[in-house]
């Protein structure tokens, strides 16, 4: 029996030109660059100009996923963006996306899951493909996460950065078996009482402002281990496969010590793990499809490998999607 996959066919990035060093950072607030890498693995972040909006990231970052993917807009039929940083209140990012990349047919609408965006962006348009009610779906991870920080706090500053990466999904065939190229598996999970550990303190209906990032490093970091590890698992064993498959794992590129800790815990080399969070900083939503574009532009995903993507943000929300290129 053949059963609907969605595959990805295209990927692209976009970053600002503007990039932010440690020691640029150590002027502004009191840190050093040593305390940075030690503590996250940060080097630089890019931070976006003046006027440079979430909608503008995303669209070059589709652009250049629907070249790599050969699709024009008139392909596509649905587009799902996810971000914390929207352009505006409403309507959705997505739409300003939609039309300027000139789609005018369709739906595009946000989804809002922080660091774990694009993750629950893609089993929605996993889903949307796999219920026939998709043929072709553009999914986009933007931020710019720099607008809504609290550039005096050294404990939230120095993490977070601006950028956008995005996927073309198409409709495929597949046998229904771990073999299949596609979206093999996707799993989402959230808990709000975990509301303060992670949250930014403004909004339309409470405060009227857009508000700042709030954190508690340490318990944000003790959560992450423990809820990362359960949705590998339940990700490896939906379609019955160990650790030893996995060919990449593509993590939301938060803390390099957390992702030293869940490779630890799947036994995979570091070698097997693409990382950018030294570069990129936390790029939140955006992180795992700026991570995928780079490892598949230079040549370290191949076709056919086994993907493991995964991610927490605030909320909590957590996810894990198992891909075959």
């Amino acid at each position: 029996m053949t059963v609907i996959r969605s595959l990805i066919t295209g990927c692209g990035s976009y970053l600002p030109e503007r990039i932010l060093t440690n020691n640029e950072l150590a002027r502004m607030v009191e840190t050093t660059d040593e305390w940075i890498v030690e503590r996250t693995g940060i080097r630089q972040r890019h931070i976006a100009a003046e006027g440079e909006t979430t909608a503008d990231l995303a669209c070059r970052a589709a652009e250049a996923a629907m070249k790599h993917a050969g699709v024009s807009a008139s392909d596509l039929d649905l587009i799902v963006v996810a971000t914390a940083t929207p352009d505006n209140t409403f309507p959705a990012t997505a739409t300003k996306v939609q039309a300027r990349l000139g789609m005018t047919g369709g739906a595009a609408f946000d989804v809002q899951a922080v660091c774990s965006g694009f993750i629950y962006a893609l089993a929605v348009a996993d889903n949307f493909v796999k219920a026939g009610q998709s043929r072709c779906a553009l999914v986009i991870g933007a931020e710019t996460f720099s607008r809504i920080l609290d550039w005096t706090d050294r404990n939230t500053c120095v993490l977070f950065g601006d950028g956008a990466g995005a996927v073309i999904l198409q409709a495929g065939g597949g046998a229904g078996d771990a073999a299949d190229r596609g979206i093999l598996t996707t799993h989402i999970h959230s808990d709000g009482r975990h509301h303060d550990l992670l949250y930014v303190d403004g909004g339309p209906s409470t405060t009227q402002t857009v508000g700042h990032l709030r954190m508690s490093g340490r318990e944000v970091f003790r959560h992450a281990v423990v809820n990362l590890a359960q949705v590998v698992d339940e990700a490896l064993a939906a379609v019955d496969l160990p650790a030893s498959a996995i060919d990449w794992l593509i993590p939301h590129q938060a803390n390099k010590r957390i992702i030293d800790g869940t490779a630890r815990k799947l036994g995979l080399p570091m070698e097997k793990v693409v990382l950018t969070v030294a570069k990129h900083g936390n790029t939140s939503a955006a992180s795992i499809p700026l991570a995928l574009a780079e490892a598949v532009q230079d040549g370290r995903v191949q076709r056919g490998q086994l993907l493991l993507l995964e991610a927490m943000g605030g909320g909590f929300t957590w996810g894990s999607a198992l891909v075959r290129w």
